[in-house]
């Protein structure tokens, strides 16, 4: 089963999407769905205490973590 859904975006954020979509070559939908996969990932990682950010592969040191999500 599927639900469809509508829902409102600033200007600002729907260029960044359309920019993504531009150079991952996907859609808005793909997009908006693997957002909110890292949304609800991050949502349960937060639950056992992890963080969620962007790892450098080589030295494993996290360079941006993102709070508040």
């Amino acid at each position: 089963m599927s639900v469809r859904m509508n829902l409102v975006l600033s200007d600002d954020l729907n260029s960044a999407i359309e920019q993504v979509v531009t150079e991952s070559e996907s859609n808005k939908s793909e997009v908006i769905r693997k957002a909110l996969q890292l949304f609800i990932a991050a949502q349960e990682g937060k639950k056992r205490g992890l963080k969620l950010g962007l790892v450098e592969p080589q030295t494993r040191r996290m360079e941006t973590e993102f709070v508040g999500l």
